[in-house]
């Protein structure tokens, strides 16, 4: 079983209900201030935290005076508008006594769609934890239609989990774990402590309608689940409204753990490995030796570019007899590479006429 105090990257999902008291639509900030103990905690541990919150429409509703009934598109996108603001700036009121900075990163579903956003998005998220920053996430409600909604932070949770290549995500929920059936109704449910593979009769003990317990509730957290173990991560459902949930999780406290399958690099390199490429880049022998030692791939080290391909796509990688060595994603579509082959990183906003990425292929974005 986990441990999050063993966690080097992790993921904590926040629901609306933890975050803003349902009867009066104020920020439970006792709350926020325990649980930002938790996170200066971990990462006094060394560890990288991502909080993925909801909230936004819950605190612009008050705000506005709208009712508790559901919300008309364009009433929930006004909500979020007014809300965002209020959330980013609780989040940075509550982490800023422990010298924590934090960042608002508003994401859709089309950010993980399309491959380009998507490198957009975790390089962005990569550059925010290496400065130490906590980045705060959310879905982009102001904009987001039906069509283009991740439709529940479980699943963008998930999303941001395998994003980041986090090693653990954490649910903190208005359950305590995962049930044999729904606590409320049967008192022979039984909670699972672990649960190690994601089987037919566990999908269907998530049950199909009611409470959060099942259908939008549990069946989400289980498709959560199934993204963040398959990707090398470790998957907690835990009761979030105590102070201090983390903590608690860390001494004890109720949950269910999902088994992560591999690692996170482990599972992203196959995950590379698997893509069709859409073109090549050939590589002279002195980038071949880098690469062999875990450094990414400057445009110096390449001899010739084969196309066409855009940026985000996977390109062969070529050593200088045309045997392929592996793969990865390009951060260039094949004109741009073509253009910066064979010169340093420090020329390329003078060849392009934009200050570039400094390597072509990130090691991270590399299958060999």
């Amino acid at each position: 079983m986990a441990t999050l105090s063993a966690a080097k990257r992790l993921v904590v999902k926040i629901g609306s209900a933890l975050l803003v008291d349902r009867n009066t639509g104020d920020l439970r900030a006792d709350w926020l201030h325990a649980l930002a103990e938790d996170v200066r905690w971990l990462k006094g541990l060394g560890c990288d935290v991502v909080l993925v919150s909801s909230g936004s429409i819950a605190l612009g509703r008050g705000v506005l005076g709208l009712p508790a009934t559901p919300l008309a598109l364009e009433q929930s996108q006004a909500a979020a508008a007014v809300g965002q603001i209020r959330l980013a700036r609780a989040y940075e009121e509550a982490l800023a006594p422990h010298t924590i900075k934090t960042a608002q990163v508003l994401v859709t579903l089309e950010d993980s769609s399309d491959r380009r956003r998507y490198l957009n998005s975790r390089a962005t998220l990569e550059t925010l934890l290496g400065f130490g920053v906590v980045p705060i996430v959310n879905e982009n409600d102001t904009v987001a239609t039906d069509e283009i909604r991740f439709g529940d932070n479980d699943r963008l949770a998930a999303q941001i989990a395998v994003t980041v290549g986090a090693d653990q995500l954490i649910l903190l929920s208005d359950v305590d774990g995962f049930y044999s059936a729904n606590p409320n109704e049967d008192a022979s449910a039984a909670r699972y402590d672990v649960i190690d593979t994601i089987t037919a009769e566990i999908e269907e003990m998530a049950g199909d309608a009611g409470s959060g317990l099942s259908k939008g509730g549990m069946k989400t957290k289980l498709m959560a689940a199934k993204t963040a173990t398959t990707a090398g991560c470790a998957m907690a459902i835990t009761e979030g409204s105590v102070m201090r949930p983390l903590r608690a999780l860390e001494d004890g406290a109720n949950a269910t753990w999902f088994t992560a399958q591999s690692d996170p690099q482990a599972a992203r390199k196959r995950w590379i490995a698997a893509m069709k490429p859409r073109g090549s880049v050939t590589l002279d022998a002195g980038a071949v030796s880098a690469l062999t030692k875990g450094k990414s791939l400057l445009p110096a080290g390449i001899t010739e570019v084969s196309g066409p391909f855009e940026r985000g796509d996977s390109v062969a990688l070529l050593d200088p007899t045309g045997r392929v060595i592996g793969s990865g994603l390009s951060r260039y579509a094949s004109d741009e590479a073509a253009q910066i082959k064979g010169h340093q990183s420090a020329q390329i906003e003078a060849l392009l006429g934009y200050p570039g990425r400094a390597a072509l292929i990130h090691r991270d974005d590399m299958a060999l």
